[in-house]
C-alpha cells in the first residue's frame, strides 16, 4: 500500500482541484470490468445511480478498494481512508441526459474538504459521449449560490445548478479512456453534457473520506474503512457486500440510503 502520485501530481491536482488521466487497468481488464456490470444488470436490473453500490454488489467494492485506485486517493487523502459513497453513472446513447453545473460538497454537509471523488471510466469518455466538464481553479472560492431545477434531462435529484454564470473559456474536458480515472475535488465546478455517441458511457463514481471529516448536517453517518485506521469513529463503518443484492444487505442499504437522503436533501 503507497501512495502512486508524485508530488506534481499532487500539485496540480491542489491547483486544478481535478487531475486526469490515472491509468488504472489496461484495455483488456477494462472490457472485463465492463462486462460485469453488464452481467450484474441483465441478473439485477439497471445499476445507474443505485447508491452505495459496494453495500449490495462485490464487484462495486473490488472497484472502489482496486489498489491503483486507493494508491492515487491516498496521495492525496493520506493512508486513513473511509469510503463515503459508490455508484455506477451510465449515460444510454441518445437518452439526452446530462449532469448541470454544480459543486459536490454544496449539500453533502461534509466537513472539513479531504474529500476527493473518483470517477472511474468502465468505457470511453469522450466529448462525443459526455464526459465530464471542469473549471480549473473553481474548487478555490467557496460553496457558490445553487438553483434547484426541475428539469426531466438532469441526472442530479434535485437538478441543483450553479447560479452564477459559467465562463466557457474556462471548460476542459476530461475524455478518458476505458480503465482510465479523474480525481476531482468536492468543491471544483463540473458538469457533463448528454451522450450522442452510439455507445454506453458507463462510469464508476466513488467519493473518499479522511477520518477526521465530519458530518454537519445530521447527527450521524456512515463510511466504509478501506484502507488504514479509523481513530476518529465519526462515522458508523458499515460493512461490504458478501454477495450480489442479498436481501437482508438490500435492505440494510436501503435503510441507510433513506435515513442519509432525508438530512442531506434538507441540508442548503
Amino acid at each position: 500500500m503507497t501512495a502512486s502520485l508524485s508530488s506534481a501530481h499532487v500539485e496540480s491536482y491542489r491547483s486544478d482541484g481535478y487531475l486526469s488521466p490515472i491509468a488504472v487497468a489496461g484495455a483488456e481488464r477494462a472490457a472485463a470490468w465492463r462486462r460485469e456490470v453488464e452481467e450484474a444488470e441483465r441478473q439485477h436490473g439497471r445499476l445507474h445511480y443505485v447508491a452505495k453500490a459496494h453495500l449490495v454488489l462485490p464487484f462495486a467494492h473490488r472497484l472502489a478498494t482496486d489498489r491503483a485506485v486507493l494508491d492515487a486517493v491516498e496521495s492525496v487523502l493520506g493512508p486513513d481512508i473511509l469510503l463515503w459513497d459508490s455508484t455506477f453513472i451510465i449515460k444510454e446513447p441518445g437518452d439526452g441526459k446530462k449532469v448541470s453545473w454544480h459543486q459536490d460538497l454544496t449539500y453533502w454537509g461534509l466537513d472539513p474538504d479531504d474529500i476527493v471523488s473518483v470517477w472511474l471510466a468502465l468505457s470511453p469518455a469522450t466529448i462525443e459521449s459526455g464526459c465530464t466538464l471542469m473549471i480549473p481553479g473553481s474548487h478555490t472560492g467557496p460553496i457558490a449560490p445553487h438553483e434547484d431545477r426541475a428539469e426531466s434531462d438532469n441526472i442530479l435529484s434535485r437538478g441543483q445548478t450553479i447560479a452564477a454564470p459559467i465562463d466557457e473559456g474556462q471548460i476542459r474536458h476530461v475524455v478518458l479512456a476505458a480503465g482510465e480515472m479523474s480525481l476531482h475535488h468536492g468543491r471544483v465546478w463540473h458538469s457533463s453534457s448528454p451522450n450522442r455517441s452510439r455507445d454506453r458511457r458507463i462510469a464508476f463514481n466513488a467519493q473518499y473520506l479522511a477520518p477526521w471529516v465530519r458530518q454537519t448536517v445530521g447527527d450521524w453517518d456512515s463510511a466504509l474503512l478501506v484502507r488504514g485506521e479509523d481513530r476518529y469513529r465519526h462515522f458508523d463503518h458499515e460493512i461490504a457486500a458478501s454477495g450480489a443484492f442479498i436481501p437482508a444487505e438490500v435492505a440494510r442499504q436501503q435503510a441507510i440510503s433513506t435515513r442519509r437522503a432525508a438530512y442531506l436533501r434538507a441540508g442548503q
